[in-house]
């Protein structure tokens, strides 16, 4: 991918392939053949062994079936070395590890990755806490980067995979804000005028 060019929604995802530790092995994972036709979320944070960062991954692993129901696997990568992603796997979460992780994690080490999703610190040389979710088709389709200080929302994580496999299941249905699965959505096929009002209480 051209370095230059910056990654955007509806663009294809980079490939990648790097060592993650598979269920406390380590193995070479090509990203597009782990995807095998279906959706991804890529969890990008910054260290192995801080504060913030297990909290997120254990929140993502404790609601990992979520992910699973909607037929999307989740990847976690960071610059660390596949060896300390193996020592942080096998931590307890009590002495600040992510023992019995769900997902695999992927070590960027050469911080290529992070730098072909764009979510490299350059100053600090780690990822930010970047969410990427890319659909069956390998283009993204949600990008939310956060700074290191404040972890993201699994529930909002949920929320937007789900209007994303909705709205490609209906290509005339669009998800107003905070929409949830069951909820009225928006037709896309008719004008403003023959449409329902957008706010009743309005």
């Amino acid at each position: 991918m051209d370095p230059c060019r910056c990654l955007r929604v509806g663009m294809p995802a980079p490939d990648f392939e790097a060592i993650a530790v598979v269920d406390l092995e380590m193995r070479r994972l090509r990203f597009s053949q782990f995807r095998r036709d279906r959706a991804v979320v890529l969890l990008f944070y910054p260290l192995d062994f801080t504060f913030v960062c297990p909290t997120e991954l254990a929140a993502f692993s404790d609601r990992y079936q979520e992910f699973c129901h909607l037929q999307t696997p989740i990847l976690g990568i960071s610059v660390d070395s596949p060896y300390a992603h193996l020592a942080w796997l096998q931590t307890p979460r009590s002495e600040g590890g992510v023992q019995n992780l769900a997902f695999p994690l992927v070590s960027d080490l050469t911080k290529e990755i992070s730098r072909a999703y764009h979510v490299l610190d350059p100053v600090a040389g780690v990822a930010l806490r970047g969410t990427v979710l890319i659909d069956p088709n390998g283009m993204v389709q949600y990008m939310a980067v956060h700074h290191q200080a404040f972890g993201r929302s699994v529930d909002e994580t949920l929320r937007v995979l789900a209007a994303m496999r909705h709205t490609q299941s209906f290509a005339r249905e669009g998800c107003p804000a905070d929409w949830h699965l069951g909820e009225p959505t928006v037709d896309l096929g008719r004008s403003p005028e023959d449409s329902p009002p957008l706010f009743p209480n309005v």
